[in-house]
């Protein structure tokens, strides 16, 4: 078993007072507000990652982040479970306060690393729950672990990195094509929104109706001294290693019981904004034929290899969902997840 340190509930941010510049005043303490405690387990010789726990009464059920994120993006969602179920939430290499080491960003080292945190906190037949990129992780975990797990579940984690969209010359030749959005534009970030968490936050719901806690802004990114937001933790070659480690999809093996949600494809512009009589109008509504037919493609190739691969698959389709479906849709994701769970032997 591996050693690991933990430190008490309501782990604060702060500005060191001697980093501030010359009649600059402290900053208060800022703390994150969700009730979980804070681990940092020891991976291999000098990586920690960052975990945290919001104990519960019932089954074990660990959260795994998406590519970009740490394990504070669930700081809003996972206590919205501990009163069935006891909950974790994992920070992989490279990214928030876990460490950032030269190598091990593979995609069998970093299912070793949930593994390891496993090992290490005693966590007894988990469901494992991972958004985006983690999906990598679930699958190799639970195609080489499936006697140690209770079950499987992909928050819009099913993409397969090796047969991508955006890596595809063909269907990005498509997206271009695609006529402008009716729409109308919405302003980016400003400087002014980047220079405070509260900010960026605030951006993000103008932007994209829905935001991150903003303890996930303040661990994956740097607070400068005088407390304004400074850049991201994370330097663009971890993110470059992860990419490269990734590998194809692979079901078979896996013996457990999986939940999958998906927002399923559907047409990419309001149809009703093209008039097909005209010679544009019939060119714009080929041209987002196209591009919705190749991306029904990739996502029914993603879904029939979890079928072909798993017995037992329970789909769940959130449409308007987006990405972030479990900050979008947080009850319905909720509600599906505890069936899910209570469902499990």
């Amino acid at each position: 078993m591996m050693n690991r340190t933990s430190v008490a509930y309501g782990a604060a941010i702060v500005v060191p007072l001697l980093a501030l510049p010359a009649g600059a005043q402290q900053l208060p303490v800022w703390r994150d507000p969700s009730p979980h405690r804070v681990h940092f387990v020891t991976v291999e010789e000098g990586v920690r990652l960052e975990v945290l726990e919001w104990p519960g009464p019932g089954r074990n059920v660990v959260l795994m982040a998406g590519s970009g994120n740490s394990a504070h993006v669930f700081d809003d969602f996972a206590p919205k479970l501990t009163k069935r179920w006891h909950v974790y939430a994992i920070t992989r290499r490279g990214y928030g306060a876990s460490s950032q080491p030269p190598s091990g960003y593979g995609d069998q080292r970093l299912a070793d690393d949930v593994v390891q945190v496993l090992d290490s906190l005693g966590i007894a037949a988990p469901v494992l729950v991972g958004h985006s990129m983690a999906g990598g992780e679930l699958t190799t975990v639970g195609r080489r672990h499936s006697n140690r797990l209770s079950g499987l579940v992909y928050l819009d984690a099913l993409g397969d990195p090796r047969d991508w969209p955006a890596s595809d010359p063909a269907y990005m030749a498509l997206y271009r094509k695609l006529p402008p959005s009716p729409d109308p534009p919405v302003a980016p970030e400003s400087a002014e929104e980047k220079k405070s968490f509260s900010g960026s936050r605030a951006a993000q719901l103008r932007i994209r109706k829905f935001a991150v806690p903003e303890s996930e802004l303040r661990n994956v990114f740097e607070t400068n001294p005088d407390g304004t937001k400074g850049e991201f933790k994370t330097p663009p070659e971890i993110n470059a290693m992860i990419g490269d480690g990734q590998i194809r999809r692979d079901y078979a093996g896996i013996r457990v019981p999986v939940l999958a949600f998906f927002e399923f494809p559907r047409p990419s512009r309001d149809l009703l904004a093209v008039n097909p009589s005209d010679a544009k109008g019939a060119e714009e509504l080929a041209a987002k034929n196209a591009f919705d037919a190749a991306t029904t493609a990739f996502i029914d190739r993603w879904t029939i290899n979890l079928l072909r691969g798993v017995a037992d698959v329970h789909l769940v389709d959130l449409p308007g969902a987006g990405h972030y479906l479990f900050l979008t849709r947080a009850a319905e994701v909720l509600r599906e997840l505890d069936k899910f769970l209570a469902s499990l032997p």
